[in-house]
């Protein structure tokens, strides 16, 4: 029989919750490496990311073991795609800049966007990157400056340094000192992660 939530356990979820910014999210695209995508959704559930997209097209999604994803992805929501027209139509009708990670000459340094704006950034797997057809299909391409002899970081540091940026724009413009949830929409989120 379960035990009845505490107090101090109900108002650190709800607390969290006030955090949770649903207009920023990422884009999973077929990322293999298990120890990553744990890691993208630790880093998610520590930025306030509410939810991640799934495009997995050419790969399986990868099974994550319980210790490493059960602290994160249990407070993270995830949407599956079939295909790119689903996500892309899911994306925009929620009114979101699409960015997808690239290192074409057509990409922009990461502190160039505005990511106070309703946003979803494509994460390419770690070998190939993003694909050509999301890469076309996306509003913009962003990099990470970098200043070393090695020109990439892994995959889940990106994510990480992107929702870093992210956040830093958000906290500036106060998008984290109100929740950005109304109260039904709170409450249905405590009840839900009450029961998790």
């Amino acid at each position: 029989m379960p035990t009845e939530p505490t107090p101090r356990r109900k108002a650190r979820f709800r607390e969290v919750i006030s955090y949770r910014q649903p207009d920023l999210t990422l884009v999973l695209a077929n990322i293999h490496d298990p120890h990553n995508v744990s890691a993208i959704y630790r880093s998610c559930d520590a930025f306030g990311v509410s939810e991640v997209h799934l495009y997995y097209t050419d790969t399986p999604f990868p099974a994550l073991g319980r210790k490493s994803s059960a602290s994160a992805r249990k407070w993270v929501d995830s949407v599956r795609h079939k295909d790119e027209a689903s996500l892309f139509t899911c994306l925009r009708e929620r009114g979101f800049q699409i960015l997808a990670t690239s290192c074409e000459s057509s990409a922009r340094p990461l502190r160039q966007w505005d990511f106070t704006l309703p946003t979803a950034i494509v994460m390419g797997n770690e070998h190939s990157g993003v694909n050509a057809e999301l890469l076309a299909r996306a509003d913009g391409h962003l990099y990470i400056p970098m200043y070393g002899m090695i020109q990439s970081f892994n995959v889940s540091v990106a994510a990480a340094v992107i929702l870093a940026e992210a956040a830093r724009q958000r906290e500036a413009a106060g998008m984290y000192a109100r929740p950005r949830l109304s109260e039904e929409e709170m409450a249905a989120r405590l009840e839900d992660w009450l029961h998790r």
